[in-house]
């Protein structure tokens, strides 16, 4: 009897969040201030830079997106304590809705806003990234890659030792998990380009397509 796969934890899932993840960061670097929305260990950094170059106001730019994403891990934890037993819609399914809300505020804030657009991307990518955890029961992360970048070449080592194509298998899905998160920042990049500030409507294309895919209960 084949093993029932929640549908949140699937491979076409766990792409299509990757482009998404991929696209909001090239948006938020390129369009709204060269801050990173998705991992926050580069704001960290830059933060850190600006408080010893005493530029308070500049420091705070990055510091806001820190406590941004901060809170949505809290938040994503109580979506998921109060509507984890509820029938017809999946508590990770309200995440997605509220991702694709925020983005679609996001689109219209003006440039003198990126300082609340870049809090507030970072906000929905902690919420994904905290509501998001597995494919196929494997740990991974759409809106960062250095921890799939580590899992995909220590399974691809393991299968070097033991030829296990499981192993390989794995490897081969964390780094298309990576491909698609390029893809996605490709996407960013070129979207930016043709349409600025409103680039940022794409991925709410990727976002409700995950939305709808997730009816189907498993697979």
């Amino acid at each position: 009897m084949s093993q029932k796969i929640q549908m949140s934890d699937s491979y076409g899932i766990g792409a299509l969040l990757a482009l998404a993840g991929g696209f909001l960061d090239a948006y938020t670097y390129l369009c709204r201030g060269g801050v990173f929305a998705n991992a926050q260990t580069g704001n960290i950094v830059l933060f850190g830079v600006k408080l010893a170059e005493l530029q308070w106001a500049a420091a705070l730019e990055y510091l806001l997106p820190i406590f941004a994403f901060f809170i949505g891990i809290f938040f994503a934890e109580m979506i998921k304590r109060r509507f984890r037993e509820q029938t017809g819609v999946h508590w990770r399914q309200i995440i997605l809705a509220v991702e694709i809300l925020i983005l679609l505020l996001v689109a219209w804030l003006p440039q003198s806003r990126d300082m609340l657009a870049n809090t507030l991307v970072s906000f929905i990518c902690s919420i994904q990234v905290e509501g998001f955890r597995k494919v196929h029961g494997n740990p991974y992360a759409t809106t960062m890659c250095t921890g799939n970048l580590r899992s995909a070449t220590e399974q691809l080592y393991l299968y070097r030792l033991s030829h296990d194509r499981s192993q390989l298998k794995r490897s081969l899905e964390y780094y298309g998990i990576i491909l698609f998160f390029v893809l996605g920042a490709a996407l960013g990049a070129l979207f930016c380009y043709w349409l600025g500030l409103r680039a940022v409507l794409l991925p709410c294309l990727f976002l409700g397509a995950a939305f709808v895919l997730m009816f189907r209960r498993s697979a």
